[in-house]
């Protein structure tokens, strides 16, 4: 998708390509971050079919506003849940997860957390073309 059209998947900031992350996505992504203080808040924009790894995030948890367009969101041993615009998803602590857009639509949330002191994230395995394909 070309930047034009990305920045009608929802009203905040698209930012710039996601290019620090870009290791543990496939796709394309994008971050604009809206907010540092007290609470870190971005809009992530995926492209169609982009996700993110699996990953954990350690001593802090993770809020997921959906702004526009449809994805996914799955914890480990749980089926995968769709999500659109308007749907929110909390992430606890130390859940292994992965979040990301439907094959053939864009996908934006915000991402919100409380930064904590020695709080990490994990990067782990990415979600197979097999796994990912499956989904409808």
């Amino acid at each position: 998708m070309d930047r034009k059209e990305l920045e009608k998947v929802s009203d905040f900031l698209l930012g710039e390509e996601n290019t620090a992350y870009a290791p543990y996505f496939i796709g394309k992504s994008y971050l604009g971050v809206l907010n540092t203080k007290e609470a870190f808040i971005a809009n992530v924009t995926f492209e169609p079919g982009c996700r993110n790894n699996w990953h954990i995030h350690h001593g802090d948890g993770q809020i997921l506003i959906c702004v526009g367009g449809r994805g996914w969101y799955q914890e480990l041993g749980k089926e995968p849940q769709a999500i659109k615009s308007g749907d929110v998803v909390y992430i606890a602590p130390e859940i292994k997860h992965w979040h990301g857009a439907v094959q053939d639509e864009a996908f934006a949330h915000l991402s919100l957390s409380v930064p904590v002191e020695g709080a990490s994230n994990e990067w782990c395995e990415p979600v197979t073309d097999e796994e990912y394909m499956k989904l409808k």
